[in-house]
């Protein structure tokens, strides 16, 4: 049978709602959700886990198949999930409440044998009882049936101490039970408690090991990788050109060692939403002129009308002047599909989002983020974060980080005016680097996007402590905006040596601000943009996510 597994860490996500609605904290106690779905969307279990925020242990809640379908394997899965989600929490253990398998407290004993299998269950996954009579006498008192208090020590072998023990013990009767634990009953049965360290008892009903797990990236929480696998076809041989197809290769060959990323298909989308964003006879163009070049052939602007009230020039190798900011952004019988094929993996990201991923990377060329609405130029055809931001927007607020060397002048033209799209921009300074036309701090937007448009123009030789503080203020702008929805147009040319820029990042410097941003806990979609050091792009890139990936789930990839 074929399923997936999903955590649901909100409720804003229309397919969120549809799985459950709750309070994600109450009584000290962060509930975490996990669904287990078919391919039809359909809800084969779950398993409610709560993680004791001053305390800092885990209590399995619930754990439930529906039993009107096949669900062969989900408890296991969905057990398997619980303890990766403890794990990365960092909790000093899993606890469960399992009805105990003593005879005396059964006449019944086919009840008998569902709690002994019960039990078993438990018990293959590492998870014991912890050997206290008095905790399940207590519990036959007040609820009928007697329990006993599991323990999983999440794979680490420690003891439980008593100190420990009773205040979890305490807690679970407070707040999963509602008991008043000032109650003198109470007080004597928590007193009552001994054996320092706490006794676990042995697996009696299960012969399988299970202290030899390891904790994985779990499936619902690796990165999708999109990419589009056409982007060797726009391939410029000229000399000094450095937007090439080994820019992608580069950074495939490191990330694709890692188990963070799941390689994910791309979909097919509208040109619709190309237009919804770019200038329609920009993209006719564009579209036109990429299916006439010749085959081998780079058609180079060279005339550039100073735009005042005049009309597009009838021949393409003028009109791409007209469309174009600069000399380096060639058009070849490629580039329009390539560009195309950009779009789509940055949609089809876009759409992960929507579907309750919290991390997606589109590692794509051409990168976009210097198109501009009826513009192209710095190897950007379609602005594809500006594309993917739009689609976003009928969802709900966003925030875009533009992390690239150089300024995002695509975003900033197209939202511009509006207060629904935050932009944001760290980049080297316009009065030395390109673009050099927009970029500068007294540029915040107008009309109703008066504000929302932010830049930090950074000097030449920056370094990562400058960077830093560029970055945590860029971060305290998005807080107080306060996104549905984040996208990062990531630029590794800030590193130091690359052939594109001037300043000094290191490897620690991209871990350390890709965790900065993943403390934002907003799910994100990076969008590739520059990076043109192909000794070191791979590696950076990968520390960014390794760091993005430690703040938005708060352990690191082991």
């Amino acid at each position: 049978m074929s399923f997936k597994i999903r955590g649901v860490f909100d409720d804003f996500l229309p397919v969120n709602r549809k799985a459950i609605e709750h309070n994600p904290v109450m009584n000290k106690m962060r509930y975490y959700f996990f669904v287990a779905e078919n391919n039809k969307g359909e809800i084969l279990g779950f398993a409610q886990m709560s993680y004791a925020i001053d305390l800092k242990f885990c209590f399995l809640d619930l754990l439930a198949n529906n039993n009107k379908k096949d669900t062969g394997g989900i408890g296991g899965a969905l057990y398997k999930r619980v303890r990766d989600e403890a794990i990365h929490l960092n909790a000093s253990g899993l606890f469960i409440e399992c009805m105990s398998d003593n005879p005396e407290f059964f006449k019944d004993k086919s009840v008998l044998k569902q709690s002994r299998n019960r039990l078993k269950f438990y018990e293959r996954f590492g998870a014991n009882p912890i050997v206290n009579p008095e905790y399940e006498r207590e519990s036959l008192l007040f609820y009928g049936n007697p329990y006993f208090l599991l323990f999983d020590n999440l794979g680490i072998k420690k003891d439980l101490s008593l100190n420990d023990s009773r205040k979890i013990f305490r807690a679970v009767l407070e707040r999963k039970h509602e008991r008043d634990v000032n109650d003198n009953g109470l007080k004597k049965f928590i007193s009552s408690m001994k054996g320092d360290p706490q006794i676990i008892r042995k697996s009696v009903h299960s012969n399988d090991d299970f202290n030899h797990y390891s904790f994985t990236v779990p499936a619902d929480r690796k990165i999708p990788l999109l990419y589009n696998d056409g982007h060797e076809i726009h391939h410029i041989r000229d000399k000094g050109y450095v937007e090439s197809p080994v820019r992608i290769k580069s950074i495939l060959k490191v990330i694709e060692k890692s188990e963070l990323f799941i390689k994910s298909k791309t979909s097919r989308y509208s040109e619709r939403h190309i237009t919804a964003v770019h200038d329609k006879d920009f993209v006719k163009f564009f579209k036109t002129a990429s299916a006439s070049v010749p085959a081998g052939v780079s058609l180079y602007p060279d005339t550039f009308p100073i735009r005042k009230n005049v009309k597009p020039p009838k021949k393409l190798v003028s009109r791409a002047g007209y469309y174009c900011i600069d000399i380096y952004s060639p058009i070849n019988r490629n580039s329009y599909l390539a560009a195309r094929g950009a779009v789509d993996c940055a949609l089809t990201g876009a759409d992960m989002i929507l579907k309750g991923f919290r991390i997606v990377y589109a590692l794509i060329r051409p990168p976009g983020h210097h198109a501009e609405r009826n513009s192209f130029g710095g190897f950007c055809y379609f602005n594809n974060a500006a594309i993917a931001a739009n689609f976003l927007s009928n969802y709900g607020r966003i925030a875009i980080l533009d992390l690239d060397y150089h300024h995002g002048n695509g975003q900033q033209d197209i939202f511009y005016r509006r207060n629904d799209v935050l932009t944001i921009s760290i980049h080297a300074d316009p009065d030395y680097e390109y673009p050099y036309f927009s970029g500068f701090r007294n540029e915040t937007g107008e009309g109703e996007g008066a504000g929302y448009n932010i830049n930090f123009p950074l000097p030449i030789k920056t370094d990562g402590i400058r960077y830093k503080h560029a970055l945590e203020k860029s971060i305290k702008a998005v807080k107080k905006f306060s996104p549905d929805f984040l996208i990062i147009p990531l630029g590794l040319d800030t590193a130091k040596g690359d052939p594109s820029g001037k300043w000094n990042l290191e490897k620690d410097d991209f871990y350390n601000n890709g965790r900065l941003i993943g403390l934002l806990d907003i799910p994100t979609l990076v969008v590739q943009e520059g990076g043109y050091d192909s000794r070191v792009v791979g590696i950076n890139a990968f520390s960014f996510f390794q760091g993005l990936y430690e703040g938005e789930y708060g352990r690191k990839n082991q």
